[in-house]
């Protein structure tokens, strides 16, 4: 019998130490800005409530999210993740039409969502922040 040092089952810690290639980064932090995003549709439509009920509750509101630092980083967190999972489902779609199939182009494609995603995320953040 072939002496097989292969983990049988692999833990949570095991994931840690793994080299995850760009591509699989990628497709996972899509998944994770789509969960986001869909449990801040809660928080979304709550404040979407608050903003509607009155001009007292829509000025609340507006304090809450551009002055107060949770409501800051709240604010900022689900923009990224609305961000970050807009410019990956451009990636998919160009994808899906045949651009970048190849393991070089998913690659460079991987890249190119990174550093969009984080350049427009910057700029989000730097926007909530001078509200």
């Amino acid at each position: 019998m072939k002496n097989n040092k292969r983990p049988i089952n692999v833990g949570i810690f095991d994931l840690l130490v793994f080299h995850w290639p760009i591509t699989a980064l990628a497709s996972i932090s899509h998944r994770v800005a789509g969960v986001g995003l869909f449990v801040g549709i809660a928080l979304i439509l709550y404040a979407l409530q608050m903003s509607l009920a009155s001009e007292e509750s829509f000025n609340h509101l507006k304090s809450f999210m551009t002055s107060s630092p949770i409501g800051m980083i709240i604010t900022i967190a689900l923009l990224a993740a609305l961000v970050f999972h807009f410019v990956a489902g451009i990636k998919h779609l160009l994808l899906d039409l045949g651009v970048g199939e190849s393991l070089e182009g998913g690659t460079f494609a991987a890249k190119i969502v990174f550093l969009f995603s984080a350049v427009l995320i910057l700029l989000a953040a730097l926007w909530v922040i001078q509200s």
